[in-house]
């Protein structure tokens, strides 16, 4: 099962960034959890200086953007 993180504030682009992650998993038919994460120590611990941020398996695979749903499918694979 990969675990899915989506780094951030509850911002809008957080939201998206949460969208395309849960839509790249499901296309993929992969067994998946997705969380949000708001905690700003936990996000910080985890080195990530701008949001939204996208991490797997407890690895940040990108920060600062927004990936499209194409964009997420290799980190998950």
């Amino acid at each position: 099962m990969k675990t899915i993180q989506i780094l951030g504030m509850g911002c809008q682009k957080c939201v998206k960034l949460y969208e395309h992650a849960e839509q790249a998993a499901k296309e993929l038919g992969i067994d998946y959890k997705i969380e949000k994460v708001n905690d700003i120590t936990v996000i910080s611990a985890m080195g990530v200086m701008s949001t939204p941020a996208l991490a797997v398996d407890g690895k940040v695979k990108s920060s600062g953007r927004v990936l499209s749903s194409e964009a997420i499918k290799p980190y998950l694979k």
